[in-house]
């Protein structure tokens, strides 16, 4: 025994000195990346140095919620049409009957997206508001959840399709619930569908608001990291701004957990998948126009931990743009503060009064001889069920009741508020305590970590002998929590929040609503709440000697009691959902006048030609014919018979019409897009680059007929090394719809000219640094001990918008995750991509990339993203990871790909592949070679026929 708690505490102690070094690391490498960033913005005046920057031992007390520059909302203005999106993808979501705190994934943000959805959805200007979340047919539970629609609220003001609904979109396995840990590889596949649900609102509201133009969102917003990673997708995709609430964070819980020292940086990834949800956090960072938060605090030492926000440096960008200096390529996305809203219908004039009058003189002087089954008159208004469901726990029901609403979460801290008041004989007569910690059945079928805090409750009130004193009942409605805060108030009670951290604290101003006085932790959230409200005591979690007697402070002094009343039911305006919009809609007009235009347009798809409607005819002739010649009377065979019908059909038509052919993309039924990265260990093309392509096409002209099968080719290379790498493929360059070179930041149509389209060019282009990076870049690739030739820029692939650069066969250079990271730090946001077997780097916009380039295509072309097949070979680029997933399919062809760039994609402590991509997605075929056989094979294997 000795032994093991000795080697317990050794590994304690081991961990706890990685944890420093690698803070340490951290560090160093983040004031490097500051001092670089100051060195290139030194040419401020004197004036602008003195604003930007303040000592740093002088702590930023107040941020301003409207800016000077910053428009009021008004919503008198009825030219508006606005749409938003909202995005919450995990937990169980709708609009009535919320099952708050059935699991950790069901908690305060549930309500809180579909309260905003609601108090949008009525505000004026604003016709539709959509909340996307994941749909669940599950039969774990309840059927709603697998309803694709539910509308949530349809104001006066609304016509037609507007109001407020929840949207559920498939993604990952139909049948099951999955906890959010779980969620990341099905993050494509939920993109790639509330692609398709926005592109097709925004026709419909166009056709009906905005004259047959299509009404994009006005801003689209993501709720926690994975729908912050979505939101940054169809942000990209869609060039409309994004906007962040991160609720939770990654990185705070992960230096929470390392200090405990109870699991290594191995086991938390493991169990909490907390790698990839920081790059979700760091990616809507690199995405995002404004980060929503709830306080302060929030922003100065929680997202003050990633690599993609600095506030010293956010606050020089903005002094800068402020006065009309360059920026330099740098950005950091603007942190504002707005509390949330609370919902006060429930909420009624009773509430507000001002005194209820003393206790004593509402029951009687023999109340206290009352039996425990005969309620007061005090309690006759209160819902019979919501009251016995905690009454029967008590021996005398009149005391003042001590309320806890939480899920049962270790973070909430509620055996430590146990604890106090088990110990505390006085505040054990003085009041009661109730506890409402979730739904439960049965906890042995609860997840371990709530089982663990309800088990532990269970002792405590044991131990301490609590029965009669403490209520825990196992069910509650959403609907009687109004009713709870009710009886609180009404037995002159106390709302306590003892979380350890409590980013922000909705419970306390629901309970500010209903006149309770609260007690809550000084770290997060409440600490800006009771500056506002001025209605209760901060207490430090850990002590719960201070809770115990900010507690009985409460009870025991009537006039605190009523002062802490009347101040909370005074300021509680102040969270209204009503303010919340304002501000809200009045920071995201301002972070738009800072986003380019969306110039992204629905391609209207011409009346098909006689030529063209008859190819599919020759394609179907040409099929009889490779299947065996059919001779007709001894004359010329079935298919040289039908062509010269076409060729004939065809001159009438160009005899009768004035016009040319027009060609249009938009007519295509499927896409196959070809994606194998086909290099040698050189980094040069190969032969069966070609062969592929051959292969590819001949199958499609098979199996489907030309004329309904569009290609696209996505490559890493230069447009001059593509078009170098075609001329030996015996196929017409014209027979590709699009070419997307350099990684996906340019595109070409062969079919109508060989010049880069401006369009997407301008639409993925945002934020990138352009000059500003192109030497950084190359610096930082660079290892400490690497040479200076190790990389050097390869002048002739690069571009206006990719800047490429050669590596020295066997040169070390940094992994993606770490370059990016190194940028980031740097405020520079961009997309990195290893390309030609790891013997290139190229550069590109943050919305550049093969996949964002398919997603831009299928909405120029309307063509659904489930009509899409990629080709690819069993490893490849860098971005090959981004190519699985989705709602397209997937042929995986084997023995095509020889050499990838995997190895330079991330470093051994990040995240997992299989943490990226889902494995067993039926989308997903692979076939031995790339002969054509094979391919029609999986074809049919994935749904294709």
């Amino acid at each position: 025994m000795c032994w093991r708690i000795w080697h317990l505490a050794r590994k304690k102690k081991q961990i706890a000195w990685n944890d420093a070094r690698r803070l340490a690391k951290r560090r160093l490498e983040r004031e490097q990346g500051r001092n670089d960033a100051a060195d290139d913005l030194s040419e401020l005046s004197e004036g602008e140095k003195e604003k930007c920057d303040p000592d740093v031992s002088e702590p930023i007390k107040n941020l301003s919620r409207i800016n000077s520059d910053t428009q009021i909302w008004f919503d008198t203005d009825k030219s508006k049409h606005l749409y938003i999106v909202l995005i919450s993808m995990h937990g169980l979501v709708r609009g009535e009957n919320m099952e708050l705190g059935r699991d950790s994934d069901t908690g305060g943000q549930v309500k809180y997206v579909v309260e905003l959805a609601r108090a949008l959805a009525n505000t004026k200007g604003v016709d539709r508001v959509d909340l996307l979340t994941r749909q669940i047919t599950s039969p774990e539970v309840d059927s709603s959840y697998g309803e694709p629609i539910e509308m949530l609220s349809c104001p006066s003001h609304a016509t037609g399709s507007c109001g407020a609904y929840i949207i559920r979109i498939p993604s990952g396995p139909r049948d099951k619930y999955i906890a959010k840990e779980s969620l990341w590889p099905h993050i494509p596949e939920f993109v790639d569908g509330a692609l398709n649900h926005i592109v097709n609102m925004a026709r419909a509201l166009g056709d009906q608001l905005n004259g047959g133009k299509p009404t994009w969102p006005y801003v689209i917003h993501g709720h926690y990291a994975d729908a912050g990673e979505v939101a940054a997708h169809l942000s990209g995709a869609l060039n409309v701004p994004m906007v962040l609430t991160g609720h939770s964070l990654g990185r705070n819980k992960f230096e929470q957990l390392l200090k405990q020292g109870r699991l290594s940086k191995e086991a938390i990834n493991a169990t909490y998948k907390i790698m990839r949800r920081i790059e979700g956090e760091e990616l809507g960072l690199d995405a995002a126009e404004m980060v929503v938060t709830s306080t302060m605090q929030e922003i100065e030492e929680q997202w003050g931990l990633y690599d993609g926000f600095d506030l010293k440096l956010e606050r020089k960008l903005r002094v800068r743009r402020r006065r009309g200096v360059s920026c330099l390529g740098r950005y950091m996305p603007r942190m504002v503060v707005i509390p949330p809203g609370m919902d006060f219908s429930y909420v009624t004039t009773q509430d507000s009064l001002e005194n209820d009058g003393d206790l004593m003189s509402l029951l009687g002087s023999d109340d206290r001889a009352q039996n425990k089954t005969h309620l007061p008159q005090i309690w006759s208004e209160i819902t019979i069920l919501a009251l016995m469901q905690i009454m029967r726990f008590f021996t005398n029901p009149h005391k003042p009741t001590i309320l806890a609403l939480s899920r049962p979460d270790p973070k909430k801290n509620v055996t430590t508020l146990l604890k106090a008041f088990g110990e505390c004989q006085l505040l054990r007569e003085l009041a009661n305590l109730t506890l409402i910690l979730g739904n439960r059945d049965d906890i042995e079928d609860m997840s371990n970590s709530s089982s663990v805090v309800l088990t532990t409750v269970l002792k405590l009130i044991d131990r301490f002998d609590l029965y009669g004193q403490v209520a825990y009942p196992k069910h509650h409605k959403q609907s009687e929590v109004p009713e709870i805060y009710r009886l609180a108030a009404k037995t002159k009670g106390v709302f306590i929040n003892p979380a350890l951290v409590e980013p922000f604290g909705l419970t306390l101003i629901e309970a500010a609503a209903y006149g309770l006085p609260v007690v809550a932790t000084k770290n997060g959230g409440p600490v800006d709440i009771l500056k506002v409200l001025n209605n209760g005591l901060l207490v430090d979690p850990h002590d719960q000697n201070a809770i115990a007697d900010a507690l009985l402070k409460l009870v025991a002094d009537k006039n605190l009691w009523a002062e802490c009343r009347k101040n909370g039911l005074r300021n509680i305006h102040r969270f209204s959902w009503t303010e919340h919009c304002r501000n809200y809609l009045s920071r995201v007009e301002h972070c738009r006048n800072r986003h380019p235009t969306n110039r992204l347009e629905i391609m209207t798809i011409p009346e098909e030609p006689m030529s063209d409607s008859l190819r599919d005819v020759e394609d179907i002739s040409l099929r009889f014919s490779i299947e065996g010649d059919i001779k007709l009377n001894g004359e010329i065979d079935a298919a040289a018979r039908q062509k010269k019908i076409v060729e004939a059909f065809t001159r009438m038509a160009s005899l009768n019409s004035n016009t040319g052919i027009v060609y249009s993309p938009g007519r295509r039924q499927m896409l196959f897009v070809i994606a194998a990265d086909c290099y040698d260990s050189n980094g040069e093309t190969t032969e069966t680059f070609q062969a592929m392509i051959m292969n590819v096409m001949k199958d499609a002209g098979l199996c489907f007929g030309l004329g309904k099968i569009g290609f696209v080719l996505l490559t890493g290379s230069s447009f001059r090394e593509t078009m170098q790498a075609l001329s030996c493929c015996p196929v017409n360059i014209e027979d590709f719809d699009a070419l997307v070179c350099n990684s996906g930041s340019e595109m070409y149509y062969p079919w109508k000219d060989m010049v880069a389209d401006t369009d997407y060019e301008a639409h993925m282009a945002y934020r990138w640094p352009g000059e500003n990076v192109r030497s950084m870049a190359m610096r930082l690739a660079r290892t400490e001990d690497g040479a200076e030739d190790d990389i050097t820029e390869y002048v002739a692939a690069c571009s206006s918008r990719c800047y490429s650069y050669s590596i020295k066969p066997g040169a070390k250079t940094r992994r993606i995750d770490d370059l990016r990271q190194r940028l980031r730090m740097r405020g520079f946001r961009c997309n990195l991509v290893y390309t030609r077997a790891a013997s290139r780097l190229n550069v590109v916009p943050l919305f550049a990339s093969r996949i964002q380039a398919l997603r831009y295509l299928s909405i120029r072309w309307a063509i659904d993203v489930s009509k899409v097949v990629l080709f690819v070979g069993e490893k490849g680029d860098t971005d090959y990871e981004d190519l699985f997933g989705g709602l397209h399919k997937t042929i995986v062809l084997k023995g095509t790909v020889a050499y990838g760039s995997g190895k330079l994609l991330r470093n051994e402590d990040n995240f997992k592949r299989e943490d990226a991509v889902d494995q067993g997605n039926p989308n997903i075929k692979f076939v031995e070679t790339s002969e054509g056989q094979n391919i029609a094979g999986a074809l049919v294997a994935i749904g294709i026929k």
